[in-house]
């Protein structure tokens, strides 16, 4: 990937530098990010991801892996969907985050169904046809080569299981795109300095919003790496939205 340009939010860098780079916005935030998450979406980011866990199809006894899992909140639903003879896989490429995730679940008493495994979202360290489930909750923005990661995720999975992308996406409202702008370029990077005394990832986080794929785009994306019948669904205005895709 040598000489190859990505983007760091609204940065160009080359392409085998960002996820280093990604890396360190994590390490920074991993200790607040939970609070970060209930200030910056008032909370509403618990109904999003609860939504998303209705669609899962999970049954007892089933496996699922959470890519991006960071502090494991999809890890929590799934592990309770799969039950004690289930199993679910959190995986992230920042062991801070993952660790994280370790602690709450801990504290949570949700240890026996689930297993960590640090982990690069582009190349994942499962055999093929191996979950039922899998999915990535607000982390597929930050892949680099989303393309692969994609396919990755297809590979994975089970015949007949499916991937489940929930991740920020384009407003579809009229007029709530220039409120969004407001709040992401000047509230959320204050946000950021004050609760979370770093002002810099928070800005990061915002531009890597803008860069991430619509919704159309993002269903075509994953046609391309496989997946059938791929719907998604806007969730506040198209804010946010979830994908999901079957492998057949």
């Amino acid at each position: 990937m040598s000489g190859k340009k990505t983007h760091f939010g609204f940065k160009q860098v080359e392409a085998d530098k960002k996820a280093a780079l990604v890396a360190d916005v994590f390490s920074s935030v991993a200790g607040k990010y939970d609070i970060m998450n209930d200030v910056m979406s008032m909370g509403v980011h618990r109904i999003w991801k609860k939504i998303a866990m209705m669609h899962t199809g999970l049954k007892k006894g089933q496996r699922a892996l959470d890519v991006a899992g960071g502090t494991g909140d999809l890890t929590l639903y799934m592990a309770e969907q799969v039950g004690a003879t289930g199993e679910v896989i959190i995986s992230d490429i920042n062991p801070a985050m993952l660790e994280q995730g370790r602690r709450r679940l801990i504290d949570k008493g949700v240890v026996g169904n689930v297993k960590f495994v640090e982990a690069n979202a582009e190349e994942l360290p499962f055999e093929d046809n191996s979950f039922d489930c899998v999915t990535i909750a607000f982390g597929l923005r930050n892949v680099t080569d989303k393309d692969k990661a994609l396919k990755d995720m297809y590979r994975v999975l089970k015949p007949g299981g499916r991937l489940l992308v929930l991740e920020f996406s384009k407003p579809v409202l009229p007029g709530l795109d220039k409120i969004y702008d407001i709040y992401s370029f000047k509230v959320l990077p204050m946000m950021g300095k004050l609760i979370a005394n770093d002002e810099e990832s928070y800005r990061y986080l915002a531009e890597s919003i803008r860069m991430h794929p619509d919704q159309a785009t993002l269903k075509e994306m994953m046609v391309n790496a496989g997946f059938e019948r791929c719907t998604y669904s806007n969730m506040s205005g198209g804010i946010v939205a979830l994908h999901k895709g079957f492998k057949l």
